[in-house]
Protein backbone atom coordinates (compact mmCIF):
# COMPACT_ATOMS: atom_id res chain seq x y z
CA UNK A 1 0.00 0.00 0.00
CA UNK A 2 2.65 2.34 0.86
CA UNK A 3 5.80 2.84 -1.12
CA UNK A 4 7.88 5.94 0.30
CA UNK A 5 7.75 6.95 3.66
CA UNK A 6 8.67 9.77 5.12
CA UNK A 7 9.36 9.88 8.77
CA UNK A 8 10.83 13.14 10.64
CA UNK A 9 13.04 12.87 13.68
CA UNK A 10 15.00 15.29 15.73
CA UNK A 11 17.08 12.75 17.71
CA UNK A 12 15.19 12.77 20.89
CA UNK A 13 14.65 9.12 22.73
CA UNK A 14 10.61 9.29 21.43
CA UNK A 15 12.18 9.88 18.01
CA UNK A 16 14.55 7.37 17.95
CA UNK A 17 12.12 4.84 19.10
CA UNK A 18 9.52 6.17 16.24
CA UNK A 19 12.77 5.43 13.79
CA UNK A 20 12.52 2.37 15.23
CA UNK A 21 8.92 1.73 14.29
CA UNK A 22 8.90 3.14 11.16
CA UNK A 23 11.71 1.00 10.09
CA UNK A 24 9.95 -2.26 11.24
CA UNK A 25 6.90 -0.86 9.30
CA UNK A 26 8.65 -0.01 6.18
CA UNK A 27 10.12 -3.58 6.17
CA UNK A 28 6.86 -5.24 6.47
CA UNK A 29 5.28 -2.52 3.88
CA UNK A 30 7.90 -3.72 1.56
CA UNK A 31 8.65 0.21 1.12
CA UNK A 32 11.47 2.53 1.27
CA UNK A 33 12.38 5.33 3.45
CA UNK A 34 13.29 9.06 3.36
CA UNK A 35 14.69 10.37 7.22
CA UNK A 36 14.12 14.07 7.39
CA UNK A 37 15.80 16.66 10.06
CA UNK A 38 14.55 20.41 10.06
CA UNK A 39 17.56 21.97 10.87
CA UNK A 40 16.64 25.51 13.16
CA UNK A 41 17.74 28.66 11.97
CA UNK A 42 20.23 31.28 13.35
CA UNK A 43 17.64 32.86 16.32
CA UNK A 44 17.15 36.35 15.89
CA UNK A 45 19.74 38.56 18.83
CA UNK A 46 17.18 40.47 20.81
CA UNK A 47 19.02 43.45 22.73
CA UNK A 48 17.81 45.03 25.53
CA UNK A 49 18.59 45.45 29.38
CA UNK A 50 19.19 42.35 30.53
CA UNK A 51 20.02 40.20 27.49
CA UNK A 52 22.61 37.98 27.29
CA UNK A 53 25.14 38.09 23.99
CA UNK A 54 26.15 34.54 22.22
CA UNK A 55 28.96 34.90 21.08
CA UNK A 56 27.71 32.51 18.25
CA UNK A 57 28.38 33.11 15.11
CA UNK A 58 25.64 32.48 11.93
CA UNK A 59 28.48 30.52 10.18
CA UNK A 60 29.21 28.41 13.25
CA UNK A 61 25.50 27.92 14.24
CA UNK A 62 24.90 26.21 10.68
CA UNK A 63 28.00 24.36 11.09
CA UNK A 64 26.68 22.77 14.62
CA UNK A 65 23.56 22.28 13.23
CA UNK A 66 24.54 20.33 10.03
CA UNK A 67 26.67 18.30 11.79
CA UNK A 68 23.20 17.50 14.60
CA UNK A 69 21.48 16.80 11.29
CA UNK A 70 24.26 14.43 9.91
CA UNK A 71 24.81 12.45 13.11
CA UNK A 72 21.14 12.16 13.77
CA UNK A 73 20.01 10.92 9.90
CA UNK A 74 23.07 8.95 10.21
CA UNK A 75 22.08 6.66 12.90
CA UNK A 76 18.73 6.40 11.51
CA UNK A 77 20.02 5.28 8.33
CA UNK A 78 22.04 2.52 9.88
CA UNK A 79 18.78 1.62 11.57
CA UNK A 80 17.32 0.68 7.98
CA UNK A 81 20.53 -0.39 6.74
CA UNK A 82 20.45 -3.07 9.16
CA UNK A 83 17.47 -4.02 8.67
CA UNK A 84 17.34 -4.15 4.90
CA UNK A 85 15.00 -1.35 4.38
CA UNK A 86 16.45 0.67 1.63
CA UNK A 87 16.47 4.18 2.82
CA UNK A 88 17.73 8.11 2.18
CA UNK A 89 17.79 11.06 4.28
CA UNK A 90 16.97 14.75 3.78
CA UNK A 91 17.73 17.91 5.96
CA UNK A 92 16.79 21.80 5.55
CA UNK A 93 17.07 25.22 7.18
CA UNK A 94 13.30 26.18 8.17
CA UNK A 95 12.21 27.01 11.95
CA UNK A 96 8.35 26.33 10.87
CA UNK A 97 8.83 22.32 11.21
CA UNK A 98 5.88 21.05 10.51
CA UNK A 99 6.15 23.24 6.91
CA UNK A 100 9.57 21.99 6.40
CA UNK A 101 8.06 18.18 7.31
CA UNK A 102 4.68 18.59 4.42
CA UNK A 103 7.28 19.73 1.97
CA UNK A 104 9.94 17.45 2.40
CA UNK A 105 7.13 14.65 1.91
CA UNK A 106 6.19 16.42 -1.36
CA UNK A 107 9.36 17.00 -2.74
CA UNK A 108 10.33 13.42 -2.47
CA UNK A 109 7.19 12.15 -3.43
CA UNK A 110 6.22 10.28 -0.24
CA UNK A 111 3.00 8.73 0.05
CA UNK A 112 2.96 8.58 4.19
CA UNK A 113 4.17 10.35 6.71
CA UNK A 114 4.76 8.29 9.97
CA UNK A 115 5.77 10.32 13.05
CA UNK A 116 5.66 10.59 16.65
CA UNK A 117 3.55 11.86 19.45
CA UNK A 118 3.96 12.91 22.83
CA UNK A 119 0.34 12.15 23.62
CA UNK A 120 0.30 15.69 25.52
CA UNK A 121 -3.69 15.93 26.39
CA UNK A 122 -6.17 18.62 28.04
CA UNK A 123 -4.86 22.32 28.70
CA UNK A 124 -0.53 21.27 28.13
CA UNK A 125 -1.93 19.67 24.44
CA UNK A 126 -3.72 22.51 23.73
CA UNK A 127 -1.81 25.23 24.86
CA UNK A 128 1.79 23.50 23.44
CA UNK A 129 0.27 22.27 20.38
CA UNK A 130 2.64 19.58 18.62
CA UNK A 131 4.39 19.62 15.24
CA UNK A 132 2.45 16.27 15.06
CA UNK A 133 -0.83 18.02 15.74
CA UNK A 134 0.37 20.88 12.65
CA UNK A 135 1.39 18.43 10.15
CA UNK A 136 -2.02 16.00 10.68
CA UNK A 137 -3.89 19.21 10.15
CA UNK A 138 -1.93 20.72 7.08
CA UNK A 139 -0.71 18.08 5.23
CA UNK A 140 -2.37 16.15 2.54
CA UNK A 141 0.00 12.97 3.03
CA UNK A 142 -1.37 10.36 4.92
CA UNK A 143 -0.34 10.43 8.17
CA UNK A 144 0.64 7.72 10.75
CA UNK A 145 1.12 8.91 14.38
CA UNK A 146 3.19 6.25 16.78
CA UNK A 147 3.16 6.76 20.17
Amino acid sequence: MFKHILVPTDGSALSESTVARAVSFARDAGARITFFYAQPDFPMPIYGEGALIDPTTPEQFAKSAALEAERILDAAKSAADAAGVLADTDTLVNEVTYEAIINAADRHGCDLIFMASHGRRGIAGLLLGSETQKVLTHSKTPVLVYR
